[in-house]
């Protein structure tokens, strides 16, 4: 009988967040995975974290249960800054680990991370969960096998709630890109990463970031001025021949719809769907020359909309640890699409294709 694996989240609330709303669910529904532990800042709010999720061990310190003989897989569900200190104290402990996309601040902390997990015995994925999308699975695999010929050209349209003109006072840190966690990384990093998952490399990158809300108000604060784009553009070639046109949005809470279409000289592939959090949260309906199709979703099948993609990285992570494989979203992985975030920002920047 395979192990159980002991999962501790760092990051949990009881209240409000996303660990509650995709973390815990997809560890208390998936087989072979167990909620052993949850910390947060305070002893309290781990207390009533545990108390509301049915952890067996509730911490106030995240290094307690980084510790605890008890958990095998540390989940890094906190703010990007802390990203760093957590997995490599958990990487020294021996442990597991899934933390949230951004991995770091920058290239120098995700490279450091990377080299670190690749010197230990363990697997580290990253949150990239659109990657582990079902419906995203089978477009890449239609085009794979030609269903819709030579691809001729991609565009993608997605948007988000978050970076608008009204911001809540502990999202404040996103404004400052410093932090590393922007709408570029974030919404751009999920976009990125699904087009090249599904189309190939990028090559020729051009990128046009713009700051369509110039004011915005943190929380019940006066107004200030925002100083990171939360509008990006990017056009480029694939590599395997094409064009494909990107756009991110945010502050776009009516629905925050999200379109891919990917045209082949014998038809055209779609994904829909969408989230107040961006596409990565949410499920995505696939369609083949406008008809449905039928997506099995298998385990995540049971899963509720903001859970099934993040459901998927551990579930892969889960089977690359009872098996020695490597299909979960890795570290490598991450260091990667990080690069090429910063491509897009560099020519942003300059004016200059990359």
């Amino acid at each position: 009988m395979t192990k159980v694996l002991r999962v501790g989240i760092i990051g949990a609330s009881a209240d409000r967040g996303w660990a509650k709303e995709s973390h815990v669910v997809a560890v208390q529904k998936l087989v072979g995975l167990e909620l052993a532990a949850v910390a947060t800042s305070r002893q309290s709010t781990a207390d009533a974290a545990a108390q509301a999720f049915g952890a067996k061990a509730a911490y106030g310190s995240s290094d307690d249960l980084i510790r605890d003989p008890d958990v095998d897989l540390v989940a890094v569900c906190v703010r990007v800054p802390n990203h760093r200190e957590l997995v490599l104290r958990a990487i020294a402990a021996g442990k597991h680990i899934y933390c949230e996309w951004p991995l770091g601040r920058n290239i120098a902390e995700t490279e450091e991370m990377v080299a670190a997990a690749d010197a230990a015995s363990i697997h580290a994925a990253t949150g990239l969960q659109a990657r582990m999308n079902p419906a995203a699975h089978r477009v890449r695999d239609l085009v794979a096998s030609g269903a819709i010929s030579r691809v001729l050209s991609a565009r993608l349209y997605s948007s988000t709630g978050a970076f608008g003109p009204k911001i809540a006072t502990a999202d404040s840190y996103l404004e400052n890109a410093e932090n590393g966690a922007t709408h570029v990384t974030i919404h751009g990093g999920h976009a990125l990463d699904l087009v090249n998952m599904l189309l190939g490399q990028l090559t020729d990158i051009s990128a046009l970031t713009t700051i369509q809300y110039p004011e915005i108000q943190v929380g019940d604060d006066s107004k200030q001025a925002r100083s990171i784009p939360d509008h990006l553009l990017v056009q480029s070639h694939l590599a395997k021949g094409g064009a494909l046109s990107i756009e991110v949005a945010g502050g776009r809470p009516l629905g925050s719809p999200f379109r891919l279409e990917v045209i082949g000289e014998a038809g055209m592939l779609a994904l829909d769907g969408g989230a107040l959090r961006g596409f990565s949260t949410g499920r995505l309906r696939l369609s083949l020359n406008d008809q449905p199709q039928l997506i099995d979703e298998g385990e995540l099948g049971a899963m509720p909309d903001t859970a099934v993609n993040v459901a998927g990285v551990y579930a892969a992570l889960r089977d690359d640890i009872a098996q020695g494989s490597t299909n979960a979203p890795d570290f490598t992985h991450a260091v990667h699409l990080a690069r090429l975030v910063d491509e897009v920002q560099s020519s942003a920047q300059t004016g200059q294709s990359t």
